[in-house]
């Protein structure tokens, strides 16, 4: 099992917190406010070299596992920051590195490493298809020596911040294929070239202040070289890359748990009423101690999926129940700091309601709580599918 206290974990927590004070509560108060994104972070991080942790150092990253990745994610949320901004850099490049021809790894990760692009973006989710991903309409049509798309993409995020995108489409229709999952294929989209010549990015106003988009695409021409892997077989490469992004997310509930956790703790000790600090009621008091607890448990999950998949093992099962468990206790610590703060956790200048907005998402997104629990049902405890 790994050791979280581990002295290279330790040399990590320091590293980001180190660059993490430099963007303090104020800086992301002001971001929030503004709406916009935080280019000055999310710059410092990839030239500090914490976005390129996970590329092999023979392509300019570090090299490092999922395990470290992870703290990296945690450490700016525990800090009081929004990791949402960068984390696709992380996990979109999953699917580059694993399934992606050698010229294809030459040509990005070395520039994905030095932060001279960046893929940031996955587009999948579509309007009428949800997570029902096998149903998507999105195609690809290989005409020559190009691909021709056309479609529609939903809530794909940070596309205005990146290079690169990773796209999946249908390359053979549903209904010529032997199993649903047959037939997809994924592709890297040069976002420069592709928007204003057959892509057109329409940006979705929402209650967290994260970068989201709606996509159309009309006649796109994606070069045939831009196919990552054999053709038909994107579902599964997708599906490889989600394990690492459940973990990554798992962590950044951690994080902000514990951001939650102390938050309340601080005030509960300093705030009081009565004559005496609230604190010292267990009203107050218990509610803190059982969320501490939970995202302490749900810490020790996110370990276990991160050594299974650092070790090459199937991480599927444990990266859902981390994604779950997380998502779960960082919501309750939300909720948590929320009360214990009262009317002022609905002011701005406490940071609460913002991180409350931030943590909320995850109950929904990547995946939702509901898909998991339906997940662990069929494949864990071998009930019937329910959908």
């Amino acid at each position: 099992m790994i050791n979280p206290a581990l002295e290279e974990f330790e040399e990590i927590r320091e590293g980001v917190r180190g660059l993490c004070q430099n963007f303090d509560a104020a800086y992301w108060r002001g971001v929030d406010e503004r709406k916009a994104f935080p280019e000055e972070f999310v710059t410092a991080m990839t030239e500090a070299g914490w976005l390129a942790a996970m590329i092999p150092e023979e392509y300019g990253g570090s090299g490092l596992g999922l395990a470290e990745a992870s703290v990296i994610l945690e450490e700016v949320n525990r800090a009081g920051g929004n990791s949402g901004t960068v984390h696709g850099q992380m996990y979109n490049m999953f699917t580059l590195l694993r399934h992606g021809s050698e010229e294809q790894k030459q040509k990005y990760l070395p520039k994905l490493a030095a932060g001279q692009l960046r893929l940031q973006s996955m587009a999948v989710t579509e309007p009428t298809t949800g997570t029902d991903t096998t149903k998507i309409k999105t195609t690809a049509v290989r005409k020559g020596d190009k691909y021709i798309v056309n479609g529609q993409k939903v809530w794909i995020s940070r596309v205005q911040h990146s290079d690169l995108m990773i796209l999946l489409a249908r390359t053979t229709a549903l209904e010529e294929v032997r199993r649903k999952s047959d037939g997809m294929s994924i592709f890297i989209v040069d976002l420069h070239h592709a928007i204003g010549n057959g892509l057109t990015v329409q940006p979705i106003a929402n209650m967290v202040n994260h970068e989201t988009n709606e996509l159309f695409f009309d006649n796109l021409e994606i070069p045939a070289e831009n196919l990552i892997g054999e053709e038909g077989k994107g579902f599964r490469y997708i599906l490889d890359g989600l394990n690492a992004e459940r973990a990554l997310i798992a962590a950044e509930c951690i994080g902000d748990g514990r951001w939650f956790i102390e938050k309340a703790r601080k005030y509960a000790c300093a705030r009081e009423v009565f004559g005496r600090p609230i604190g010292k009621n267990q009203g107050i008091q218990f509610p803190i101690a059982k969320a501490h607890i939970n995202v302490e448990a749900a810490d020790l999950m996110r370990w276990r999926a991160c050594e299974e998949y650092d070790s090459g093992r199937n991480a599927g099962a444990s990266a859902n129940m981390a994604k779950y468990l997380a998502a779960e206790s960082s919501w309750e610590a939300a909720n948590v700091c929320m009360q214990t703060h009262g009317g002022f956790g609905f002011a701005n200048e406490y940071d609460v309601e913002r991180k409350f907005r931030e943590t909320r998402l995850y109950q929904v997104a990547p995946i939702s709580t509901n898909l998991i629990l339906s997940y662990v049902a069929e494949h864990l405890l071998e009930l019937p599918r329910s959908f």
